[in-house]
């Protein structure tokens, strides 16, 4: 049983695979200061629930957009599990190809890599998580750019934070644009907006990557069934597509290994 995990800017997901299959994913709250420890005692308590076992682990592999919690991690994997893991971008390669000044986020590269395994290419990729992400994948597997918005969650939160009089709202997609309180008026202006923002940037992407409209559109992360259910621009919504991703990776490793 692989344990992949995924460190995002708000949470940390812990997916256990077996094959293909996922046997269960827990969520913790990406914490800067959670040892070791914290994580287990939290995490092993879920695993006995779902009836899975920290014995049953023969691999661990991470992706990681945030390097202060990878200590507590490997020393998760090597305490709790008994395992030496894998961490993407530092001493495993994801193997996607891509001409840049900077490297990809290790999380983008990994559902990129999944995505066209799973999908074919070319392919856009969406991730809609603390950021938005917007990827483009040529005909040949190689990275050919993309853009990054802020999430829909962190952009209503900033609206609660910044401002003195509007609420906190349930991510909802509004019944009208017209909204005659602050709640559907926020709702309207960020889900409803991502919807439209998702639509113009598939649109753009679509076009620059000059392989026509028909280009398949892949999208994963906590909200993207919100967005989904209301355009008809995304084609696949993948939920479990890092975790996929990171299998790969970690059997391709191992078999190069062999």
């Amino acid at each position: 049983m692989l344990l992949a995990i995924d460190v995002g800017n708000t949470n940390i997901v812990f997916g256990f695979l077996e094959g293909d299959q996922v046997l269960g994913s827990f969520r913790q709250v990406t914490d800067y200061e959670a040892t070791a420890r914290a994580m287990a005692e939290d995490l092993l308590p879920r695993m006995e629930e779902a009836g899975l076992s920290a014995g049953k682990v023969t691999g661990v592999i991470i992706a990681s957009v945030v390097p202060q919690v990878i200590p507590a991690l490997k020393e998760l994997a090597r305490e709790t599990f008994g395992q030496i893991p894998l961490v993407v971008d530092e001493n495993v390669d994801p193997g996607l190809p891509y001409e840049a000044e900077e490297r990809l986020g290790a999380d983008r590269a990994v559902c990129c890599i999944a995505a066209m395994e799973k999908y074919g290419k070319p392919l856009v990729v969406l991730d809609y998580g603390t950021a938005t992400t917007v990827d483009a994948l040529a005909a040949d597997g190689s990275y050919l750019g993309g853009c990054i918005l802020a999430g829909i969650r962190t952009s209503t939160n900033a609206l609660f934070t910044g401002t003195a009089q509007l609420p906190q709202i349930d991510l909802e997609y509004p019944p009208t644009m017209l909204g005659r309180d602050a709640v559907t008026q926020i709702q309207a202006g960020s889900v409803a907006g991502a919807v439209g923002s998702t639509e113009y940037l598939v649109r753009k992407t679509k076009e620059e990557m000059g392989y026509g409209p028909d280009v398949k559109v892949v999208a994963t992360g906590g909200l993207a069934h919100l967005v989904a259910a209301h355009t008809d621009c995304i084609d696949i919504v993948d939920d479990h597509l890092i975790e996929y991703g990171l299998r790969l990776i970690y059997e391709r490793y191992r078999k190069e290994r062999m």
